[in-house]
């Protein structure tokens, strides 16, 4: 028998309507989410269910990740269960998954899964999303792939996973990827195997603000001014393969010379160049000025990934080199 701990922290797919308002809000427990899982009892793995948070998934924090981080560990650590399932709110589905992705140092699988379609709607999908988790995350052929997100049927690496729509059951994908396994008569088929990880990162050693910054047309640099002072590092998403509006690239190299400035891209599909155009502005050129290229990460894993690195105290260097080596990103 295969053992699955689950967590729930709220979400879409714990939702029932509210009284008082008419709208839906979080108020099931994960005993109640997998009481209405058809089936799923019928297939031989034991589950061990934690009621971690009852809250939206935009209202998630980083104490409250890195407090379901340690309750990971400690169970863990234990050796009695084979994988981890976590139900949440879609909202930030792909920034809990990386975030646990660059902490978690254990072989057993975290399954991260939630609802488009909460419980009052025709045809929820958070039964159908529960019982693939738990079923992928007892998959002994998923151990060391770290953390993972399964909806629609499809298992996902944190690596690469995106929201892609703001209500369609399929709104998750992995751009310029593709998911590495789907679940069908109650198996994962594999398609690939997950991309390389990162090393464990240490946990955080202090409170650290990482802004993000989006670049758009007719930018003047007023609201980017305004982020002097107030962060401990800065993400850009920029336009294209990493290029921004002429008139910011003072205030940019300033800023790099004081914090690191980690340069992605809006897109959050393919990756910022280093080398390619030469335009005050461009990608060889902020690179120039200091800025650390992210390769294909996107800006949300960007900044998840420079908070991280800061919170350890991590060095310009250090940071540089961190984000070459998971990102496939040339120094």
């Amino acid at each position: 028998m295969r053992t699955v701990a689950v967590y729930s922290l709220g979400g879409t797919i714990a939702m029932t309507t509210d009284p008082a308002t008419g709208g839906v809000v979080p108020a099931l427990s994960a005993h109640d989410l997998l009481t209405a899982v058809p089936g799923l009892d019928a297939r031989g793995i034991e589950l061990r269910v934690h009621d971690f948070r009852r809250v939206p998934g935009a209202s998630l924090t980083f104490d409250d990740l890195t407090e379901l981080g340690t309750a990971i560990d400690e169970i863990l650590n234990r050796g009695d269960v084979d994988g981890i399932v976590i139900t949440q709110g879609t909202d930030t589905i792909e920034e809990t998954a990386f975030f646990l992705d660059l902490r978690h140092g254990h072989d057993e699988p975290v399954v991260v899964t939630g609802a488009m379609r909460n419980p009052t709607m025709a045809g929820p999908d958070g039964p159908a999303n529960l019982y693939a988790a738990v079923i992928t995350a007892a998959d002994p052929r998923l151990r060391g792939a770290g953390a993972l997100v399964v909806l629609n049927d499809e298992v996902h690496a944190a690596r690469h996973v995106r929201k892609s729509h703001t209500t369609s059951p399929a709104a998750f994908i992995s751009p310029g990827a593709g998911p590495i396994g789907r679940v069908a008569e109650d198996h994962v088929r594999l398609l690939s195997p997950p991309p390389r990880r990162l090393g464990v990162l240490k946990p955080p050693g202090r409170k650290v603000r990482v802004g993000l910054y989006t670049i758009s047309l007719g930018d003047d640099g007023t609201l980017l001014a305004a982020w002097d002072g107030r962060c401990d590092g800065l993400v850009i998403a920029a336009f294209g393969v990493g290029h921004v509006p002429q008139r910011l690239v003072e205030t940019l190299e300033r800023f790099a010379a004081s914090i690191p400035v980690v340069l992605a891209s809006r897109i959050g599909n393919g990756p910022v160049l280093t080398e390619t155009y030469g335009f005050s502005g461009s990608e060889k050129d902020l690179i120039g000025r200091g800025l650390i290229p992210a390769g294909d990460l996107g800006p949300y894993q960007s900044r998840l990934l420079l908070h991280a690195l800061l919170a350890q105290e991590a060095d310009r260097e250090m940071i540089a080199g961190t984000f070459a080596a998971l990102s496939n990103c040339p120094q």
